[in-house]
């Protein structure tokens, strides 16, 4: 079966720029939906899909944060190539460690993060998610059981999130650095992650307008989720409360 490869996107209605970073293993369909509603708000956005992502596990074992960070700071040179001078950005899980990190790193409108991790004391949980997300894109290339259990064994032996930890304790121990408004969202239901990320994100960012909402019947991948609707009109709200420019 053959897998169509998704692919960034870029909606364009108006001044106000949005970048939406997608989670790891995910890819830009995870915030798609949401740029669709920001699009309808006059809002642009446009989303990167990460080296490694969106593509076979075993891709995404060859990447590094190293070339993540590099394709985000490219996906927010990109808005700006295009003319936008004031850029906000929201990331879900990863994308919200790597929109810290840009938060702290460039001149941002604000930040936004999804389910966001700042402890790696949940590495049971994100090497869960792997193996998860490598069984199901093995069964969508209509692989039988027992090569997938033997690709998902090799894979698992193979799989190193040291980088992935490494990344996430230097944004965390930058988190008081941030000064751009800040909104935190959490899944109460969020398996994936250690919640009291969102504690942290908020309790140590700077920014004197910060705020943070929790949504009780949502699991990590809260932009799809049956509280996506409530996510989205939050994260308007929020926007719409800014001192843009224009």
């Amino acid at each position: 079966m053959k897998i169509v490869k998704p692919q960034p996107f870029t909606f364009e209605a108006g001044p106000r720029a949005v970048l939406l970073l997608h989670g790891f293993t995910g890819h830009s369909a995870d915030v798609r939906m949401l740029g669709r509603f920001l699009e309808k708000k006059g809002y642009t956005s446009h989303a990167p899909i990460y080296r490694g992502h969106g593509l076979p596990p075993e891709e995404l074992l060859k990447a590094t944060p190293e070339q993540w960070w590099e394709d985000v700071t490219n996906a927010y040179a990109h808005l700006q190539d295009l003319g936008y001078t004031e850029i906000a950005v929201a990331g879900l899980s990863l994308g919200g460690v790597l929109g810290l990190k840009l938060a702290y790193s460039e001149k941002t409108k604000a930040i936004i993060t999804m389910c966001a991790p700042m402890f790696f004391d949940n590495r049971t949980q994100l090497t869960q998610g792997f193996k998860q997300f490598s069984k199901e894109y093995k069964q969508l290339e209509k692989k039988d059981e027992a090569t997938i259990h033997s690709e998902i064994a090799y894979l698992m032996e193979h799989a190193n999130f040291k980088q992935l930890s490494d990344l996430i304790d230097e944004v965390k121990s930058n988190i008081d650095t941030i000064y751009t408004p800040t909104l935190v969202t959490q899944a109460r239901k969020d398996k994936m992650i250690n919640t009291d990320s969102a504690d942290y994100i908020y309790d140590h960012v700077e920014a004197d307008m910060k705020d943070i909402k929790w949504y009780e019947d949502s699991g990590h991948v809260i932009t799809l989720d049956k509280e996506k609707d409530l996510l989205y009109e939050d994260i308007y709200q929020f926007l719409e409360s800014l001192n843009w420019e224009e």
